[in-house]
């Protein structure tokens, strides 16, 4: 930067930035989920947004221990996460909503906090479980760390035998409370006590849990747990019914639920599988559903329009509901619903995917999660402008339904985005239309609302260096030089129509759109107009015949 004070001769080094600044295109596919999980443990909280990158990484925060992160009673969230990322979607936001069916019969032996911690050769070693009278106080952490033989007395006769790595320490935590701490341990039962305890021996008296030796027939090196921290948390209680819908609402200041997820600023898709879950347990009813999804939409829309301080660059993946399997059931459905929005997208029917719980059948899921990892994959392989459609939605095994030309010639037409099978080219996504007013064909289609989407996020994050510099013809000119590259650029992708960069867009920053008046206002006005591309959805060819000669006139 220049300098604008010099007092002693001698020779000055400037470095002076003439270049453009570039705008760097957003992430484009990033999901967010609500829905029921397994579990929720190693630090993801119910009702908060958890961030997750892999199916490897979900076990972790959303599954049992040792567990295949699906659910007895067959929640849809996990098979949706899972299509997600098999489907190509990278990473995604989630939030839980419960463990367990809040109108679900609750067992009458609950199970208690437990953990189980396996030793070498990943056999079982040691169980411990959380006191009764410490359930209401919180998650503990085990953690188990190396340590050595005990020392002898200052003055006593004898040597320590070698510390052969069978030899352990146990604390307990809650927090970055040390509650209560055991050193050298072992789990030789007829060990000698002047140099180690045997772990349960050492335990028994503890405060806050209870030890089980479950280790089978072995030297005590083998049988020693393996070092980690490991969480005992208490049962996840269930929301109370009347609660519920509520509760999946929840509340903004305190990121919970939907309007928690929206409050991620990364997130651009959002779906909420688990709805037809609770629509199907009598939890939810279909109005009560509405509701919901009214409220993804209104966000997305309040966001667009600047009457939410949201990101406007989402859209919302509905399901159908799962009795309305036929297509006349789902336009009468739709109808009943009565909301369009240029920020939804729907899909039809339900799909078929193996249940992991039942063997690998089949069971019939929403389709969301699956559609959004093809979401994904597209922006990743050919851009956000390609639509999301004739593409292989991968794990799907089946449909609910299989709907013909004849109608899908019903449905494509009110934004019902079909998933059909074709033979010899298998299960495909036939459908890439918003659910906006039909007569609102410019924002028609999934591929040109999210490819606006990104222009404006884009520029909005790609200008913020512009906030309080001069308003002047200098800065107008870089403004409009910045803007137009990054248009060309995305212009040479192919995301943009026209023969050349001034039929596929304009950049307008001049004193016409800055007259004095503004700028006394500390306003600077950017104007852009862009020519997407849009899909060839319909390709007709017309034929005819030709008797290969020229006609005369």
């Amino acid at each position: 930067m220049a300098r604008l004070d010099y007092f002693a001769p001698g020779v000055y080094i400037e470095e002076i930035d003439r270049g453009s600044r570039p705008i760097e295109g957003v992430s484009t596919a990033i999901a967010g989920f609500v829905g029921f999980t397994e579990d929720v443990r190693g630090g993801a909280e119910l009702f908060k947004p958890m961030l997750v990158t892999n199916w490897t990484q979900y076990l972790n925060y959303f599954s049992r221990p040792n567990s295949d992160g699906f659910t007895d009673f067959n929640a849809y969230l996990p098979f949706a996460v899972y299509g997600y990322f098999m489907n190509g979607g990278g990473r995604c936001w989630i939030t839980s909503i419960g463990t367990q069916l809040p109108n679900a019969p609750k067992p009458p032996d609950p199970q208690p906090a437990s953990v189980r911690i396996t030793g070498r050769g990943n056999r079982p070693s040691l169980q411990f479980t959380m006191r009764p009278e410490q359930i209401a106080a919180g998650t503990m952490t085990i953690v188990i760390s190396d340590s050595g033989p005990r020392p002898l007395p200052e003055g006593t006769e004898g040597s320590v035998p070698p510390n052969t790595g069978e030899y352990f320490k146990v604390q307990i935590r809650r927090g970055d409370e040390t509650l209560e701490e055991y050193d050298n341990l072992t789990m030789n039962r007829e060990g000698n006590g002047q140099f180690a305890t045997y772990a349960v021996t050492a335990l028994r008296n503890s405060m806050f849990i209870t030890i089980e030796d479950i280790s089978q027939t072995g030297q005590p090196l083998g049988r020693r747990p393996g070092n980690g921290q490991y969480e005992l948390t208490a049962p996840i209680p269930a929301t109370p019914p009347d609660r519920f819908s509520s509760d999946i609402e929840g509340v903004r200041d305190d990121r919970t639920g939907v309007r928690g997820l929206f409050e991620i600023d990364e997130i651009t898709m959002v779906a909420c599988p688990d709805l037809m879950r609770a629509y199907q347990s009598e939890l939810m009813n279909l109005d009560q559903v509405h509701a919901i999804m009214e409220l993804m939409l209104s966000m997305c829309e309040g966001a667009n329009t600047g009457d939410i301080p949201n990101p406007p660059n989402r859209m919302v993946v509905l399901d159908s509901p799962p009795d309305c399997p036929k297509p006349q059931q789902v336009v009468e459905w739709l109808n009943r619903f009565n909301r369009r929005s240029m920020f939804g997208a729907l899909y039809y029917p339900w799909i078929k995917v193996a249940n992991p719980r039942d063997r690998g059948n089949p069971i019939s899921v929403p389709p969301c999660g699956h559609v959004m990892g093809v979401w994904g994959r597209t922006d990743e392989t050919r851009g956000v402008y390609k639509a999301p459609a004739n593409e292989v939605p991968r794990g799907v095994i089946g449909l609910d339904y299989d709907t013909n030309f004849r109608e899908q010639e019903l449905l494509n037409p009110l934004g019902i985005n079909c998933i059909r099978r074709f033979p010899n080219r298998g299960i495909r996504i036939w459908g890439a239309r918003t659910l906006v007013e039909p007569d609102k064909t410019e924002w028609r289609y999934i591929s040109v609302r999210r490819l606006i989407s990104y222009i404006e996020k884009s520029l909005e994050l790609g200008t913020q260096w512009v906030v309080f510099e001069p308003n002047d013809e200098d800065l107008w000119a870089r403004v409009r030089r910045t803007v137009s590259n990054f248009l060309e650029r995305i212009w040479r992708e192919g995301a943009l129509f026209g023969a050349s960069p001034e039929q596929a867009f304009y950049v307008k920053c001049d004193e016409e759109l800055n007259p004095p008046d503004t700028r006394i206002l500390g306003r600077l006005y950017i104007e852009v107009g862009v020519c997407p591309v849009r899909p060839a959805e319909f390709v007709i060819l017309r034929i005819s015949q030709w008797n290969g000669i020229e006609d005369e006139e």
